[in-house]
């Protein structure tokens, strides 16, 4: 594993983690919203993760046989960002607003506070983990060039 291998996958981590912050603030966000562009109420938003780059198989086995290391990590990037299809909107009585059907229900954005709260949590966890890790591996570095000078 290359010096700054470790701070590209933590990096790589810190950004992806990042993103899914902003998304659930949208989300967050427009937790009211109950017409977009498209006459729809708001639709929650989910972000998706995958690896930076796909090694494949054969690959990772003809490298391990040569160097005998373990495999290595290539990071993580979001791959897509897709809108949560599954969860009904939330309708709720209020014949006054005016976006009330004929039956006097509005249909509000499938966002639920708390989920979106539990999520923003799990986010900034992994997020501090990440930032653990740059630290961990920005000592070990300066730990090895001091070693390495004659500090």
């Amino acid at each position: 594993m290359g010096l700054f291998q470790s701070f590209d996958i933590s990096a790589s981590g810190m950004t992806a983690e990042r993103f899914r912050i902003d998304v659930i603030a949208e989300n967050v966000a427009n937790v009211n919203t109950t017409q977009t562009e498209n006459g729809q109420p708001y639709r929650r938003k989910i972000v998706t993760f995958a690896e930076k780059r796909v090694t494949p198989f054969t690959e990772v086995m003809a490298a391990t046989r040569r160097t005998k290391e373990a495999w290595l990590g290539n990071g993580v990037k979001v791959s897509k960002v897709s809108e949560d299809e599954e969860t009904d909107f939330i309708m709720d009585y209020d014949p006054s607003h005016p976006d009330a059907d004929e039956n006097g229900y509005v249909r509000y954005p499938n966002v639920n506070i708390v989920t979106e709260m539990t999520n923003l949590i799990d986010a900034s966890r992994s997020y501090e983990a990440q930032t653990t890790v740059f630290e961990a591996s920005k000592s070990i570095a300066t730990t090895g060039l001091g070693i390495g000078s004659g500090s």
